[in-house]
């Protein structure tokens, strides 16, 4: 989920003059705290954005970096098991091989980031002969004998938040915390005047019926965020109807009851309706809206990170 930051941040750089290095991971031996295709932008002022082991060879990531800026060409490292660097070493006993490309222009972070920002799935390809952007999702494993790897990113998780009162607020804070994308529907004065002050992309919901302010796309989680359940029946029917990775819904077991039992007689089929975490979250005896945000933004993000989005591809 740090894609967009990290070529955010090439972007940035290169438009300003600094010289940068994208690193990639290309294989993991063991345990290992990144997995293949994870990335980590570094610049020549010794700035950088993303981390690949938590803090064990950052520093001898950015010292590798400079070296690659001085040769001008692309390099393979190995560090950790099987390093010729003896005095690096992953606590974890693992060892990662790490692509360091210098970038000549800052064509791959501008494509990258196009498409991350219109969401988009896009894929690094790495090669003897640089690094590209290439629009869609085509992943190949790395090839060690021809030094070739191709790394498919998919959108990163985006919320779309409907309902009212604090919990849709602290859930709405949270998701900002860790950069995703979220847009907001409420009947909620207060939430929506807080919400709106703060910059969010938020819009009033005036009847139960506005289904068609429901926008979403495969990498959508659709969260329902209700006291008040008469407010759900059609806008749920219409969230099952919409492409999705997570539909969620605040309540207890009674209330999750009565809430099936109106979306059946709506003519929400069996099937959609036992793909509804409700009641919503990890853990679900939390009262407090923190804890509740936490424990939801907790199961959606388990639940993109165990999604199969192949069939999104079409």
């Amino acid at each position: 989920m740090d894609q967009r930051r990290i070529f955010r941040f090439l972007t940035e750089q290169m438009a300003a003059g600094q010289r940068c290095v994208l690193v990639t991971v290309l294989a993991v031996e063991g345990s290992a705290m990144r997995n293949p295709g994870a990335h980590m932008a570094v610049c020549e002022d010794g700035s950088f954005v993303g981390s690949l082991s938590g803090g064990c060879i950052e520093n001898a990531v950015l010292a590798e970096s400079r070296d690659t800026l001085k040769a001008e060409a692309a390099r393979i490292v190995r560090f950790g098991a099987g390093s010729p660097y003896l005095d690096i070493r992953l606590p974890c006993g693992g060892g990662l091989d790490l692509h360091f490309q210098p970038l000549a222009d800052g064509q791959i972070a501008a494509d990258c980031l196009a498409a991350i920002m219109a969401r988009h799935p896009y894929t690094v390809s790495i090669g003897p002969h640089g690094a590209a952007c290439l629009a869609g999702w085509d992943p190949a494993p790395f090839d060690p004998a021809a030094g070739t790897a191709r790394f498919g990113h998919f959108p990163q998780a985006r919320l779309m938040l409907v309902g009212h009162g604090e919990g849709l607020s602290a859930l709405t804070l949270l998701a900002q915390s860790m950069a995703l994308d979220v847009a907001v529907l409420t009947p909620d004065e207060r939430a929506l005047d807080r919400l709106q002050g703060r910059g969010f992309p938020v819009m009033r919901l005036a009847r139960t019926t506005d289904t068609h302010l429901l926008r979403s796309d495969p990498w959508t989680a659709i969260v329902f965020l209700f006291h008040d359940h008469d407010w759900e029946v059609a806008l749920l029917k219409r969230a099952f109807e919409l492409p999705h990775f997570y539909i969620g819904a605040m309540g207890g077991r009674r209330a999750h009851a009565a809430r099936c039992e109106a979306l059946r007689a709506a003519g929400v089929a069996a099937s959609a309706l036992a793909t509804l975490h409700a009641p919503i979250g990890l853990f679900h005896s939390s009262r407090d809206p923190d804890t509740l945000a936490l424990s939801t933004l907790a199961e959606i993000v388990q639940t993109y990170q165990a999604a199969d989005f192949g069939p999104a591809l079409g």
